[in-house]
């Protein structure tokens, strides 16, 4: 047998486990990546509580937020370069399709999502990416930064810019975990007013740290908060992020006149939104989807000249090596905290 490499899997009814793997090799078009730093998701943390029946004996690598360097090209890589720093898009297309030419990996009719059972995630030393899902990350920008754009930010800053948020706005930002987080810093870099919404305490402060011109408790009376913190008009744009049924509801009640939201919190499926008060006050809502590949660059030009590197790293709550997966999966699910992270040295 080869090289081994330690790698993370998921059993099911939230138990967890780091078991060897062997070390995998790039084929054609294909990057070894050495992993530096890999962020643990809201969106893994539903898999994570999935019963053990839906995983069926399977094993595989969850995760879909890399960061790391270049260890080994493949046969017919031309850009990508030994030792270079990267971050991942992390949903995986044809490269060919009308969707994909456009950058819009995500709705390719042959996507895989990096942690998935048909495409290797990050939680691991190391993974093999295509060499086009390669983003290269400037010297100014850390590990974590990477980590974070292959996700989050970049869920953040492609609603933001649904949103065209800027000066004017005063921006209902529902749910103040990390993806919630990140909208409140991207958005008062566009230069918007931002009160934060969450039910707990934890990250209503982080919200605070991060910027935010308010923070306020979820419930019954947020609407009202919303309101008496406009001057009666309510919010020009919201950003909803907890997925919740709640949290959709409260966004339009919250809305002002003409105002304006960006979906991107999974969650509830049951019908939320009302049509008649969406009509009346001629509320545009919007579903986002994390980001096309081609906003990479407008993204990191946005970090960069408003070091927002450092407040992305305000956000990050917990580190912790590969070994402590399980340890790191139970902080991260309790909902109490901003980012948890693998770290490698």
């Amino acid at each position: 047998m080869g090289e081994m490499m330690r790698g993370l899997v998921f059993l099911g009814d939230r138990r967890a486990e780091v078991r060897e793997f062997p070390k995998p090799a790039p084929g054609p078009g294909e990057v070894l990546l050495r992993l530096r730093c890999a962020a643990i998701c809201g969106s893994d943390l539903h898999v994570y509580r999935r019963p053990a029946s839906y995983f069926g004996g399977e094993a595989w690598i969850p995760g879909h937020e890399p960061a790391g360097d270049v260890l080994a090209l493949g046969p017919g890589c031309e850009r990508v370069q030994l030792g270079d720093r990267l971050s991942v898009y992390h949903w995986l297309g044809c490269g060919h399709c009308r969707q994909c030419r456009q950058g819009y990996y995500q709705f390719c009719p042959e996507r895989r999502g990096l942690g998935q059972p048909n495409a290797v995630g990050p939680d691991a030393d190391f993974m093999v990416v295509p060499e086009r899902n390669c983003l290269l990350l400037p010297d100014e920008l850390s590990y974590e930064d990477g980590a974070f754009i292959a996700c989050i930010a970049a869920t953040g800053y492609s609603a933001m810019r649904k949103l065209c948020c800027n000066g004017e706005d005063t921006l209902l930002v529902m749910g103040q975990g990390p993806v919630g987080l990140v909208g409140d810093i991207l958005a008062k870099a566009m230069g918007a007013r931002v009160l934060g919404v969450d039910p707990t305490a934890e990250r209503l402060a982080l919200g605070e740290a991060v910027g935010a011109d308010a923070t306020l408790e979820a419930g019954a009376e947020v609407v009202a908060a919303v309101r008496d913190l406009t001057g009666g008009m309510g919010a020009t744009a919201a950003y909803e992020t907890s997925g919740s049924a709640a949290g959709r509801r409260a966004v339009v009640d919250a809305l002002a006149v003409h105002g304006r939201a960006a979906l991107v919190g999974f969650g509830a499926d049951e019908p939320t939104l009302p049509a008649a008060t969406i009509i009346g006050k001629e509320l545009t809502i919007m579903g986002s989807f994390v980001m096309p590949v081609g906003y990479y660059w407008d993204l990191v030009d946005l970090i960069l000249a408003n070091d927002l590197s450092t407040e992305f790293g305000r956000i990050i709550t917990h580190r912790y090596d590969l070994a402590d997966a399980s340890e790191a999966l139970a902080v991260a699910d309790e909902g109490r905290c901003g980012k948890v992270v693998f770290i490698w040295d």
